[in-house]
């Protein structure tokens, strides 16, 4: 073979396996971006009830309110997309010196927005539900479908690359998809094994995070969540309701999110003991 054609040959090759490397350096970024989750557990921050310009104190309980109506500063707070996963998050501080335990019932709480529409506080479930479909895209008892497409993709690319090398793009390609996706349905299934600990671990943050069923002692300072539906898009005030666990009195607050409007106590009968 005369030396200029072996040459022609050396310089294809090198060029083919520099086309080959592009695409494999393409595919790693997608499958690595594809790959990733969008959820993490984060601490949220607080401040004390009197930081709060909608603080209010009811029987030596000072508390204080916050609703994450922007998108971008929840998901600083939170560290992921929480308003993008159909939540709406309101931040509950409470400085308990009422010298009995409190506790929030949220079948009395609400939410109210600027159309004074009244929203439910989503249940411990519901919001698992929405965090875990956003952020798996909706992969939930999926598993090998999804990896399928996750495989049929990365089989194509993969295929392309060797059809860089071959001269057969088309025919690489195809038969790389065809793998891709027998083998992606292996891997999805395996995906779906995971799914439950997923959720358990979404749950059990939602969970830690959120303030109702939940007992708060004499002498604390501590604080949690209401996750109200994301629908509501605008957050007026917070109607709260508390049950002082000694006493049995249970008192509802209009908690404003508008500082120049102050909080209040509903008026409620007095507690009448067996």
């Amino acid at each position: 073979m005369p030396a200029s054609a072996q040459t022609c040959i050396f310089f294809r090759g090198c060029a083919n396996i520099f086309s080959m490397k592009r695409v494999i350096c393409i595919f790693i970024i997608v499958m690595h971006l594809a790959g990733c989750a969008t959820y993490k557990s984060q601490s949220v921050s607080f401040r004390p009830p009197k930081d709060y310009p909608n603080h209010l104190t009811v029987e030596g309980a000072e508390l204080g309110a916050e609703a994450y109506v922007d998108p971008s500063k929840a998901e600083q707070a939170f560290g992921f997309d929480v308003c993008g996963a159909g939540l709406l998050p309101v931040q509950i501080v409470l400085d308990n010196q009422s010298g009995q335990g409190i506790e929030v019932l949220s079948e009395q709480t609400f939410l109210i927005d600027a159309s004074d529409n009244y929203w439910k506080v989503l249940t411990t479930r519901q919001a698992v539900e929405r965090v875990d479909k956003a952020t798996k895209a909706g992969h939930i008892g999926k598993g090998a479908g999804s990896g399928a497409m996750y495989g049929t993709a990365a089989g194509a690319i993969l295929g392309l690359a060797i059809g860089i090398l071959t001269g057969r793009v088309g025919q690489a390609a195809f038969k790389g998809a065809v793998l891709g996706a027998s083998g992606g349905a292996v891997i999805g299934g395996s995906m779906a094994a995971d799914d439950y600990s997923h959720e358990s671990k979404i749950s059990g943050d939602v969970h830690d995070k959120k303030v109702e069923g939940k007992t708060f002692p004499a002498g604390t300072l501590t604080n949690g969540f209401l996750f109200f539906p994301g629908e509501a898009a605008s957050a007026k005030e917070l109607r709260l309701q508390i049950r002082f666990r000694a006493t049995g009195a249970v008192r509802t607050l209009l908690i404003p999110f508008n500082p120049s409007i102050k909080p209040s106590v509903i008026p409620s009968a007095p507690v009448t003991r067996p």
